[in-house]
């Protein structure tokens, strides 16, 4: 699964959802949206911002809920 996490430096719940992807064997590939301006526009209040296989699945926390049935579903 192609996952990308949209986080900026210093943010805890960024941190959090790095290390629940990463739990469920998932590697985000991490992009700061602080070096973007159009990111920062879209996303400025929202991080992390999970996108997974091309569509937004979180934002803000990550529901470890959710994210287990999400991947129950993908197999």
């Amino acid at each position: 699964m192609k996952t990308t996490l949209y986080t900026r430096p210093g943010c805890h719940l960024c941190d959090d959802a790095r290390q629940l992807l990463e739990r469920y064997g998932l590697q985000p590939k991490s992009v700061n949206i602080d070096l973007d301006p159009e990111l920062l526009e879209k996303f400025d209040t929202c991080v992390p911002v999970v996108v997974i296989d091309g569509k937004e699945r979180f934002r803000g926390r990550v529901s470890e809920m959710l994210l287990q049935r999400l991947l129950r579903h993908r197999t």
